[in-house]
């Protein structure tokens, strides 16, 4: 009975204390959201009135808004496919293959992580500033992927970790190309991870601020730098439903990935397999 009751109060205090944290937590993203409708801001909480003429202002003729956000959104497409390409690369060549000093390899492709951005933004504005390429979109794209190249690299190790080898060596033992066995059989096995690491790339990219401020010019601003200015030169109200925007994109972002996850079983590849150990391609697959 006392152990009943002490597993009882053990579950009690862990609910009510994840709880809290999650509170905590999650307060300032709904302050944001909740405020962005309001018709005065910076104001008490919760508003007075509603209103959604924060957000109006936004696309209003002269707002800088606009550019930023599409600057913004190039600018994260651009380091998705690089990232992806980069991190497809690099998670094959320290999953499938034979790399001499692979440990090293792979902590050198986490660093970015661990430096201090700022660190590396200044770096890289040291790298590009003598080629007059800041202020320009692929320069901003190039230094985000620093930053979400290895997150790809580590999501797709942990998919391509999940593919058996036997599919991709039954396959080629059958006659078919290192291209046709990535088409045929890698890349649509990967392609969860790969939508994830896509995801989470353009979030990375989509929301950096330090690199962004290194690389950026006078006309090329991206949305959190904007925000960053407002916030320091201004009082806009506006920010905070650029805030809640940036917030939307994350949510949705994290939600799509979800759902892949849900969609392919959560990324494993169960089932996959045939209980006989012998494994081809389809009758009438390409063998080039």
């Amino acid at each position: 009975m006392i152990e009943l009751r002490s597993t009882l109060a053990g579950r009690i205090c862990l609910t009510v204390l994840s709880t809290l944290i999650l509170l905590f937590l999650a307060l300032p993203i709904v302050l944001i959201v909740v405020t962005s409708f309001g018709s005065d801001a910076f104001g008490s909480f919760p508003p007075d009135s509603w209103t959604l003429s924060w957000y109006e202002n936004l696309f209003a003729d002269g707002s800088k808004w606009p550019a930023a956000l599409s600057l913004s959104a190039l600018v994260a497409a651009m380091t998705t496919v690089f990232s992806l390409a980069l991190g497809m690369t690099a998670a094959t060549a320290l999953v499938r293959s034979e790399l001499p000093l692979r440990s090293a390899v792979y902590g050198l492709v986490l660093a970015p992580l661990v430096i201090p951005q700022v660190v590396v933004a200044l770096g890289l504005f040291l790298l590009f500033e003598p080629a007059a390429m800041l202020g320009s979109p692929i320069a901003i794209a190039l230094g985000h992927t620093v930053l979400a190249s290895p997150i790809a690299v580590m999501i797709l190790m942990a998919t391509l970790k999940g593919i058996d080898e036997r599919l991709e060596d039954a396959a080629a033992s059958m006659g078919a190309s290192r291209l046709t066995v990535a088409r045929r059989i890698t890349f649509p096995l990967a392609a969860p991870g790969m939508i994830a690491a896509a995801v989470f790339s353009f979030i990375t990219s989509f929301d950096e601020f330090f690199i962004s401020q290194f690389l950026s010019s006078v006309d090329t601003v991206t949305l959190p730098v904007q925000v960053f200015n407002v916030l320091q030169f201004d009082v806009d109200p506006s920010v905070t439903a650029v805030s809640a925007i940036l917030i939307a994109v994350a949510v949705v972002a994290l939600a799509l990935v979800g759902v892949v996850r849900k969609l392919s079983g959560t990324g494993k590849q169960d089932g996959l397999l045939p209980t006989e150990p012998a494994v081809g391609l389809p009758a009438g697959s390409e063998t080039r």
